[in-house]
């Protein structure tokens, strides 16, 4: 027998981390104590339409960012949305990457290296739409939303109760290169500074007359788990690799190590991010 798909293109079913949100959010609705909620009373808690709260529990569009800690707290769930929202969003990419955002999940250590653009944890809303656009010229309007919408997703991961801690080396290129209009590039880099700021994230710029190293071509994640195990995530075109062998991981420690040496100092960082946000005024 076939089974019907819902709208996010999943089977029906407590293994569809989207069914399960919804399931999850009508259960608690209805079993609230004292009383039942109806949709709402229950959006006006959460500080949503209640054309919100139907979409979200009939799975139709993707859930609001700021909604799952939200019902966390009303229903007292001990961050249940939370995690489950976080699988929704795991679910939401491709095969290829879901490993590293489990990993990430996971993380209590995230150190990123990029030599072209702003790490996906970083990005705006405009800053990923142009992003996405640029790569793919004719996706629709709802593809583009999709995207940004799991884009900034992602940043749920710094606003835990117990973030990992984030370090984040960028070639000087990354502030330089504006394949987006002047203003979204200006927030762009306001919003790397207000990153910057947060007392577990350091943000370091590498000056373009660096030496090379062996991480030049290409962008680099070293996940450090709770149980202090890293792994390298690489990505290229439309890859994406996971590598533990303990050699390898040894070598990219000690490259990220060198690339910190080499870069400004946090402080030098913001304020040469600082410059070329007035540039761009």
């Amino acid at each position: 027998m076939n089974e019907e798909t819902d709208s996010t293109g999943g089977a029906p079913g407590a293994q569809d981390p989207r069914r399960a949100f919804a399931e999850e959010c009508r259960s608690a609705r209805e079993l609230h104590d004292p009383s039942q909620l109806t949709q709402t009373q229950l959006a006006r808690m959460v500080r949503v339409s209640k054309s919100t709260i139907s979409r979200v529990e009939t799975c139709q569009g993707p859930i609001p960012p700021d909604l799952p800690p939200l019902l966390d707290e009303v229903f007292a769930t001990d961050g249940l949305f939370k995690r489950l929202y976080e699988e929704v969003v795991a679910s939401s990419f491709p095969s290829l990457y879901r490993q590293r955002m489990a990993l990430e999940r996971a993380a209590v250590a995230i150190r990123e290296w990029s030599p072209t653009l702003v790490p996906g944890l970083f990005q705006t809303a405009d800053y990923a739409r142009c992003l996405f656009k640029g790569g793919s010229p004719r996706a629709s309007a709802n593809e583009v939303s999709a995207f940004v919408s799991d884009r900034l997703a992602r940043k749920t991961l710094l606003d835990g109760g117990t973030p990992p801690d984030v370090r984040v080396v960028l070639c000087e290129s990354v502030l330089l290169r504006h394949f987006c209009p002047p203003e979204t590039m200006r927030q762009q880099l306001k919003a790397l500074l207000e990153a910057g700021s947060r007392p577990t994230v350091r943000v370091q710029i590498l000056p373009l007359d660096s030496p090379a190293h062996l991480f030049i071509d290409w962008p680099v994640t070293l996940i450090t788990s709770p149980n202090h195990a890293v792994c390298v995530c690489v990505e290229n075109y439309r890859t994406a690799g996971i590598v533990d062998d303990p050699d390898y991981v040894r070598s990219a420690m000690r490259t990220y190590d060198e690339l910190t040496g080499d870069a400004l100092s946090a402080r030098e960082s913001a304020c040469l991010i600082a410059e070329q946000m007035e540039k761009l005024t």
